[in-house]
């Protein structure tokens, strides 16, 4: 990781633009944000994207900011209010892909003149076929043979395009002569003089003079009449649509043919080629402008992985910004992965922070008892790795179908120069089994070759792919030999090509496989079911934990810590109330089956089988009770009908993205509508006996959660790491997966919340002291920046009765010490009520609490030095403790 003296970041606060979030209503909340006492505002992508984006990584133009967001007098506003009020801003860019829009001019100028346009290879096209477009709502032919096109003049932008419903497709200036001719009018003749004598460098020009030639009403009345005479002729529309750069697509073939690289399966965002130097230059260039003026602070990089090279580009935008700005990706490492040790960047966005949270918050010991519960419910307890291979194949025989057949060709061509003969079918196999048995998102190859730590990889790659079975060894000898760099001569062209997206394949098959499918079909505890997880993991280890943070303060002290995105499945408080179920698997499957009892009735029975299935009915529990908001049973109609838009809304995204009975792209409506009906039932205001019951068995985990809320708040305001607070967060966040997460915020009700009085007397539900929390810990991490930047992660070890219900952690450097307490595996306790277990657990705090005082910043309370200190008594006047140390003489960054 990168060793530098950067200006690092207190603490960020993501902020999600568009949706009602502009520039000026971001202003509003600065001044809530310097008392919260943030350091620095972390910005969704703002650059302009396409019209109505709620999200903004459909990028339109790199080079301004959003008319939409308030344009650039809009953002020096926020600009100037974030200097005076002291803070930064760390901005989200999207260097790998842009919207493949005509709202994007450089890709209307590759539409428009094909090879001819400036901005040919700024696009990850394919070079050696048309440019596809799959815009259509059938086949070409069907299309054709409706009527549904036409070639008509564009008066507005000064162009020929071809129509179909509201696409108006730029016509390449070429063809305008052939197609102009057949009118016969004289406008169209001027026109096509115009086109003639064109170039892309001057085409506003060429479009400034045909839309003055078009200005000629009774003219260009007459000449689109023609034109529409001619467009009746599908001999006419043929010949003009097979003249083009393009040839137009069915959307559903986008999968088994497109000719660009896309963004995971979005057919309507384009890989770009920031590999290339220029690339690279006109994607920054207003970027870099923005971090050298000193108005941009620090860069997120999104989807780090779906790069050509990003070692490569991590280190150019390094070597362009300098040393001392703060740099991130969003990167998902895997079980036991590290960051490439030569990426220049202070470390990831955090979701394997969410990951080491749910081994500090899950019972593991109950384990055995939740399968045995979840297993009564749905039959049997799935095999999660067979699921993951069949999510996996599933990615690359259909969904990735035509990125897999250019890999397929590419290996193909190279073979045959090789002295084997392989055919595509034992290539494609082949390729799809390394892909499947990948244990992380990616490799990180080069043109040059494959990295020796990559290489060791894929030979454990390679043996966890069964020959056999329609595996041909062979073909997997000669995949892994192209992968690792072995090809030489004319082959290794090739071979580096097909390296090089055979690694921008895998993560996104691993995303869409685990995040976007098994996430949502194997729902045994879906706490475990979010991004920077594996929900295989068997989580419930304190150990794990403390050797997770022991990592991390030591190889990425300064990535961004977080327990919620716009990217993750759930809020923060949701998993964490979530996180309680693992502690009485009896209690909430005994529940499952009294409610599905109760809604038996609703359960339809269709020819696939029932609808809901029962691991459907175990999900929607589960997803209820993560937003159940506390008091619903007795909340009015339009509450429930709030709430039911919300849960209803998640449902229909969870039953498309498992992928069993309906999908995205072919919709099984009769079995949806059946699904969200049953899911309607269990929030409406005519099902009062359920409503009352759900709330008096969720009480005890909702309680539960609630404190298990305050230890991860305190976790990642003092663990290793820059504690990043998503937006709302700070207060209670039960939403659901995106777009509910992407709501926006009131920033009135977060303004009260900190003028609220904190103060609560211990067994109350703590709902407002998150707040609070936050704001305290963040005092102290601006009092002693360089402890909690670059201080050693050191666990405290609890012993005697109810130790394992605590976990105490010290933050240490030189005379400086922070000690964290706080509660976990809480249900008993918080949820039924019972007297905390710890009554004589200690701390052992060696030589940090011998010598001196410690004092709750959270409370004021002060402890008399002792190697030994009291849960009872450090968590007698409040939820969780945060300790300092006071007085003289180095601390030990261990304790004895």
């Amino acid at each position: 990781m990168l060793e530098t003296d950067m200006t690092l970041p207190l603490a960020t606060y993501r902020l999600q633009f568009r949706n009602g979030m502009t520039f000026d209503r971001a202003v509003e909340l600065v001044p809530y944000l310097k008392r919260l006492g943030v350091s620095h505002l972390y910005a969704s992508p703002i650059f302009t994207a396409t019209q109505g984006s709620t999200h903004g990584y459909d990028v339109c133009s790199h080079l301004e900011f959003d008319p939409a967001l308030g344009g650039q007098a809009g953002f020096d506003r926020l600009s100037e209010a974030l200097k005076r009020a002291g803070l930064g801003l760390v901005l989200d860019i999207v260097p790998n892909h842009m919207a493949a829009s005509l709202e994007n001019d450089w890709w209307r100028s590759v539409v428009e003149w094909g090879g001819r346009s400036p901005y040919r290879f700024h696009f990850d096209i394919d070079r050696d076929e048309k440019l596809t477009l799959p815009i259509l709502g059938s086949s070409f032919a069907d299309a054709l043979a409706r009527g549904e096109f036409a070639v008509r003049p564009d008066g507005g932008t000064g162009r020929l395009v071809f129509a179909y419903f509201d696409h108006a497709l730029p016509l390449d200036p070429a063809s305008y002569d052939d197609i102009l001719r057949l009118t016969g009018e004289p406008l169209g003749a001027m026109i096509a003089a115009c086109a003639r004598q064109a170039e892309p460098a001057s085409e506003h020009r060429m479009h400034r003079d045909i839309r003055a030639l078009l200005a000629d009403e009774p003219a260009a009345a007459r000449l689109e009449q023609a034109l529409a005479a001619l467009s009746k002729e599908p001999g006419f529309l043929d010949g003009v649509h097979a003249a083009q750069s393009w040839r137009l697509l069915f959307w559903k073939d986008a999968r088994r043919h497109l000719s660009y690289r896309r963004f995971f399966e979005i057919t309507g965002l384009v890989g770009v080629r920031v590999e290339d130097a220029q690339v690279f230059d006109d994607v920054h260039r207003f970027i870099l402008d923005l971090v050298r003026s000193g108005r941009v602070d620090g860069l997120r990089v999104d989807h780090v992985d779906g790069l050509a090279d990003p070692t490569g580009y991590l280190e150019r935008l390094r070597r362009e910004i300098g040393p001392d700005v703060y740099l991130t990706v969003e990167k998902i490492l895997g079980e036991g992965e590290d960051l490439p040790s030569e990426w220049p960047i202070a470390g990831t966005t955090g979701y394997e922070f969410i990951a080491a949270l749910a081994d500090l918050l899950v019972d593991g010991g109950r384990k055995a008892a939740l399968d045995e519960s979840y297993a009564l419910a749905v039959g049997a307890v799935p095999d999660l790795e067979a699921e993951r291979l069949q999510a996996k194949r599933l990615m690359t025989g259909r969904n990735f179908e035509t990125e897999m057949t250019k890999l397929v060709r590419l290996a193909a061509a190279a073979a045959a120069n090789d002295v084997i003969s392989l055919g595509a079918d034992s290539l494609s196999r082949a390729i799809a089994g390394l892909i499947a048995a990948f244990p992380v998102y990616r490799t990180y190859g080069t043109e040059a070759g494959m990295p020796e730590p990559d290489r060791y990889l894929l030979d454990e790659v390679a043996r966890r792919v069964p020959i056999g079975e329609g595996n041909d060894g062979e073909a997997l000898r000669f995949v892994l030999g192209l992968l690792k760099g072995e090809a030489s001569g004319k082959d290794a062209g090739r071979a580096a090509e097909f390296r090089l997206r055979f690694q921008q394949l895998t993560g996104p098959v691993t995303a869409k496989a685990v995040e976007d499918t098994l996430f949502y079909r194997c729902n045994r505890f879906i706490a475990a079911n979010e991004v920077g997880c594996d929900p295989a993991v068997a989580y419930g280890s304190l150990q794990r934990f403390h050797e997770a943070m022991v990592r991390r303060a030591r190889l990425q002290p300064l990535g961004m810590s977080t327990t919620a995105t716009h990217d993750t499945k759930r809020g923060e408080d949701a998993r964490a109330r979530l996180y309680a179920l693992s502690e009485a698997p009896d209690a909430w499957g005994g529940a499952v089956a009294r409610w599905r009892g109760m809604h038996a009735g609703l359960v339809r029975a269709l020819a696939g089988g029932p609808a809901p299935e029962p691991e459907t009915e175990w999900l929607l529990y589960q997803a209820l009770a993560g937003v159940w908001p506390e008091g619903a049973e007795s909340a009015g109609r339009a509450a429930l009908q709030d709430l039911s838009a919300r849960f209803i809304g998640y449902v229909e995204k969870s039953l498309r993205e498992a992928k069993r009975r309906t999908n995205w792209e072919d919709v099984d409506e009769v079995y949806e509508d059946a699904v969200k009906s049953y899911a309607g039932r269990l929030v409406s205001d005519e099902n009062r006996a359920f409503l009352v019951d759900f709330a008096a068995a969720l009480a005890p985990f909702i309680k539960a959660g609630t404190l298990n809320s305050l230890t991860q708040t305190l976790v990642k305001m003092t663990a290793p790491g820059i504690p990043d607070i998503y937006q709302g967060a700070e207060m209670q966040d039960l939403s659901l997966v995106d777009p509910d997460n992407r709501r926006p915020v009131d920033v009135r009700e977060l303004s009260r919340g900190l003028d609220d009085d904190a103060s609560h007397a211990a067994g109350e539900p703590w709902l407002g002291f998150k707040q609070h929390l936050i704001a305290r810990c963040l005092e102290l991490r601006r009092a002693h920046p360089t402890l909690f930047e670059a201080g050693s992660y050191v666990p405290l070890e609890v012993t005697g009765p109810g130790s394992g219900h605590v976990v105490a952690f010290a933050r240490v450097l030189g005379e400086e010490a922070a000690i964290s307490v706080a509660p976990r595996l809480a249900f008993g306790f918080a949820g039924r009520g019972e007297t905390p277990p710890w009554t004589e657990a200690v701390i052992d705090l060696g030589a940090l609490g011998r010598e001196r005082m410690l004092t709750d910043v959270l409370t004021g309370r002060r402890f008399d030095p002792a190697s030994r200190l009291s849960v009872a008594a450090v968590l007698q006047a409040g939820p969780v403790a945060l300790l300092t140390t006071m007085g003289s003489g180095a601390i030990p960054s261990e304790p004895s």
